[in-house]
């Protein structure tokens, strides 16, 4: 039972009404009437069945079904005008762009009732109050007396327990007018109505009771209040408006103004176009690089030296690490420089080649060893037996027969490489030399004795490969292909090429025709002519002689126990020059004389691109639980590469994205001022949508879902843009630079895109969706 109750024995019913309708009052400075049609104790189940006067109440109580509406909040209030009170508005206030079958489902929408019965309930209202044909139409397309009659379906589908009308047919017409008040005077027959006019005739020819106002005091009322026994507990059922039904309201009203609202979302897309050409370009160059290196570096190989840079050494205590002003310091501080903090000496030992050997071969079918061996070689090309070598320096008197130190180094790096891998599968079909080296005459290596002269893309190579084997020729001289292949040379083992002095060192043998044909020695043929083939993936041995690994390591095999070699071993001295060695010039020598068969450098050649990452962990699972000293580095020249072209282009895409960002700020600022457009011409609806029982927050969650409609709409449409701009993109940049298909937008990327469109968009509109919320519902509703 809702009871009204004086101040001073003065009505203030526009007081009660204010509360009831949190701000929804009607303004008693003329003389008014409420017609109340539906007489107290006639037995009808009405909530509000007495309006009256009664001093022993507190001012400004009111009591819903014995409940006290003093505790009642805001939300209470919303949910008061949702479950109990019908509005029916004397200008209709319907929401235009919505359906006339929407508009009466609102109320119901916010009590959460469900789809079917929400349109079955709708319907009903609209085929009670003469609608039926009319149902499936706009409000614009609808006369006076049928809005009226759509305002009250709308009223009536929810069920309320009261019907309030504010001069219901104000806006009418004399006979529409009669029509209505005979339909409203038929319901009061289920509902409490409570009606405010300024036409007395009107009220007393349907009211039941009749209280007259004038300039907010009770003139006259036709049945003083009578107190009655209060009623059950009143129980409120709490209003909440999902966020799809949001999204339908805002879309309807987007559709009603497409022009505008396709513009605001294109202008509000050129950043997401910006920022989506960025990254088509980063993603395509990315690929482009990616695609290179893999064509380039797939087979470059993993090197695993004797010494190594260690990229995981943090090294602050290095020459010129520390910071301070020590130009008045007097005193000097012994630091070890940062290039040999750095340096790490791999212990590669038996046990290390045989975990290397048992790769496996589908991913690494070749492993290539360099080994610091001297090959004792002699030749007969100029009529005369000497000392050759496969270097590519120029010789002198204490080097002849060494092997060439810079090519050593540029092993260790893995470029330029002087032995071709050998294959740990023999029967299958990857061969090193043949997958990457085009035969320009003779044969590929069949024996290990067997090896090739390397020449480039224009048929040259080194002059000094050729003058240190023993070819007289000056640089740009021409040699035919037969002049060069088949020629022979004498590989001499240690034990003849060396002879041992009386005073116990050795010196070379001179007598080289004696040596030469030694028939101990082993005959190493130049098989073929080898040049890069234009689509290899790598092209690694460099101009001049190349030879197999099985060729340094049957030297080793053959004289690691040589006497020059087991005499080495056992003085710290030179036994050629007699000069003191240190141990590490002596562990040298031992290497260059062939008693090492541990190699100085391994190299990996994985299979392709992707395979590089398996053997890499197979390499890092060595080094599990092993100290830093005993563990094994490598060194991965094609991840160096790609991780400092990764991370160029990744700067640079950043530094893009930042300044095409600035045009999503100016968007958010832009979809601000937009949403509050929409504010203030949506001010009506928001009225009506309060009247309804809308909470703030769902008030705050229509113009929240709106803008995420033109946050999701910009951010498809920009994407749409950057993809269709990827095509002349594509075709300036291959008249430009020759490549193909560079800008490339990653569907991952246009997703992103997306969401970051939607979110940044509903930032920007949400503070005028809070101002809309904070509307006072009755201003909202006298806006025009």
């Amino acid at each position: 039972m809702l009871e009204l109750h004086t101040i001073k024995k003065y009505y203030h019913l526009g007081e009660m009404t204010t509360k009831a309708l949190d701000g929804i009052s009607v303004s008693f400075r003329r003389q008014e009437f409420v017609a109340i049609l539906g007489p107290s104790g006639s037995g009808k189940t009405t909530m509000l069945n007495v309006i009256g006067g009664l001093d022993n109440y507190d001012s400004g109580d009111m009591i819903i079904d014995g409940k006290s509406t003093k505790t009642f909040k805001e939300n209470d209030w919303d949910a008061f005008r949702n479950n109990s009170i019908g509005f029916v508005f004397q200008s209709y206030n319907l929401i235009n762009h919505l359906g006339i079958i929407d508009n009466v489902e609102l109320g119901m929408t916010l009590s959460g009732v469900a789809k079917e019965e929400k349109r079955q309930k709708a319907e009903e209202a609209l085929r009670r109050v003469g609608l039926a044909d009319h149902m499936h139409k706009k409000p614009n397309q609808l006369s006076g007396g049928q809005m009226q009659r759509v305002a009250i379906a709308r009223a009536l589908a929810n069920d309320p327990d009261i019907l309030l009308c504010d001069e219901p047919t104000g806006a009418l017409d004399t006979e529409t007018s009669v029509q209505i008040m005979n339909l409203i005077q038929e319901l009061s027959l289920e509902k409490l109505v409570i009606m405010v006019t300024h036409n007395p005739n009107l009220a007393h020819q349907y009211a039941d009771r009749i209280i007259e106002f004038s300039d907010g005091q009770i003139l006259n009322d036709s049945h003083p209040h009578k107190k009655v026994e209060e009623g059950h507990q009143f129980v409120l059922k709490r209003t909440k408006m999902r966020f799809t039904t949001a999204l339908k309201l805002s879309f309807h009203n987007l559709k009603t103004k497409k022009g505008r609202t396709f513009l605001t979302a294109f202008a509000s897309s050129i950043g997401i176009i910006s920022i989506g050409i960025v990254l088509s370009l980063a993603s395509g160059f990315q690929v482009q690089i990616n695609r290179t290196q893999t064509e380039t570096l797939a087979k470059f190989p993993i090197t695993i030296s004797k010494t190594v840079t260690d990229q995981s050494d943090n090294s602050q205590q290095a020459l010129g690490s520390e910071k301070g002003d020590f130009s008045k310091r007097k005193q000097i501080t012994a630091k070890i420089s940062e290039q040999d903090r750095v340096q790490h000496t791999n212990k590669i030992d038996q046990n290390y080649l045989d975990y290397i050997k048992n790769i496996d071969p589908k991913l690494s079918n070749n492993i290539g060893y360099t080994r610091m061996v001297e090959m004792n070689l002699l030749g007969n090309l100029k009529d005369s037996v000497e000392p050759v070598s496969f270097s590519t320096t120029i010789n002198d008197e204490q080097n002849t027969n060494s092997m060439d130190l810079d090519g050593f180094i540029s092993n260790m790096t893995g470029v330029g490489v002087s032995t071709f891998p050998t294959q740990l599968t023999k029967n299958t079909g990857d061969n090193f030399l043949k997958d990457n080296y085009q035969l320009l005459s003779g044969n590929y290596p069949k024996a290990t004795t067997d090896v090739v002269l390397i020449v480039d893309a224009n048929n040259n190579t080194n002059l000094n490969s050729l003058k240190n084997i023993g070819f007289e020729i000056v640089e740009d001289q021409a040699l035919d292909f037969n002049q060069i292949v088949g020629t022979t040379f004498k590989l001499i083992h240690n034990n003849d090429y060396y002879t041992q002095t009386a005073a116990g060192n050795f010196v070379p043998n001179n007598d080289y025709q004696a040596l030469y044909d030694n028939p101990n020695n082993r005959t190493v043929t130049i098989s073929g002519i080898l040049r890069v083939k234009p689509n290899a993936v790598m092209n690694l041995l460099a101009p001049g002689i190349a030879y197999s690994n099985e060729l340094t390591t049957e030297i080793v095999n053959e004289n690691q126990h040589s006497a020059i070699v087991d005499a080495q071993k056992n003085s710290e001295s030179s036994v050629i020059s007699n000069q003191p060695l240190t141990d590490e010039q002596k562990e040298t020598t031992i290497t260059q004389l062939g008693g090492d068969s541990l190699p100085a450098n391994i190299m990996v050649y994985p299979n392709n691109y992707q395979d590089k990452e398996e053997i890499l962990n197979y390499l890092d699972a060595y080094n599990t639980g092993k100290s830093k000293e005993e563990r094994i580095l490598y060194t991965d020249l094609a991840g160096t590469m790609t991780e400092l072209t990764g991370g160029l282009m990744k700067a640079i895409t950043y530094v893009l994205i930042a300044f095409a960002g600035i045009s999503l700020v100016t968007s958010m600022i832009m979809i601000g001022i937009i949403t509050y457009t929409s504010v203030i011409e949506r001010t009506k609806e928001i009225g009506v949508l309060k009247a309804l029982g809308a909470r703030k927050k769902d008030i705050t969650r229509v113009f929240d879902a709106e803008t995420c409609i033109l946050g999701l709409s910009s951010g498809i449409l920009g994407v749409l843009f950057a993809w269709g701009a990827t095509v002349p993109v594509n075709i300036l940049l291959y008249n430009l630079t020759d490549l193909k298909d560079v800008a490339q937008l990653n569907p991952i990327h246009a997703v992103i895109l997306i969401v970051v469109s939607t979110i940044l968009t509903m930032l920007g509109g949400h503070i005028p969706a809070r101002l809309a919320a904070k509307k006072d519902a009755a201003i909202a509703l006298r806006a025009e």
